[in-house]
């Protein structure tokens, strides 16, 4: 397998916290970086792309799904020590659901509906770092 070259400056990076019915949208990354690993779905702010246009496109990609931003739920920042990751940027968004049901790219390999409440106790399923903290921030944000 040939090794990853990640580009030599930072990326920015968007993702969705996207609640339906009191839920939020787990995926699970089907490749690397994070492989095997729930998060929420999202990628690479592209020249010229709005945050908000990023989102909304990198969320349509990858789960078909059709959303509402709501606002800026937090960030992460992902450095090149973490497991041979590159170094991004992750601005994480709190959304809706307002149409169509999950039909995943090749970039995920699964996807749960899990209450907020229920994160804590999903020790049986690998989270990405500060997965919880976005969610609880965008579910406030939202007012669920």
């Amino acid at each position: 397998m040939a090794a990853i070259v990640h580009p030599a400056h930072p990326q920015l990076a968007v993702s969705a916290a996207i609640f339906r019915d009191g839920k939020v949208l787990l995926v699970r990354r089907a490749r690397s970086p994070a492989k095997g690993f729930y998060s929420l779905p999202g990628g690479r702010v592209e020249f010229g792309e709005s945050l908000h246009q990023a989102l909304s496109r990198e969320v349509d990609e990858e789960t078909g799904l059709a959303i509402e931003i709501i606002g800026l739920a937090g960030w992460r920042e992902v450095l090149p020590a973490a497991a041979g990751a590159g170094h991004y940027l992750i601005m994480s968004f709190a959304a809706r659901w307002t149409a169509k049901e999950p039909a995943l790219n090749d970039e995920l390999d699964d996807y749960r509906w899990v209450a907020p409440s229920a994160l804590a106790s999903l020790g049986d399923l690998k989270l990405t770092g500060g997965l919880e903290e976005v969610i609880l921030s965008a579910h406030r944000l939202l007012g669920t």
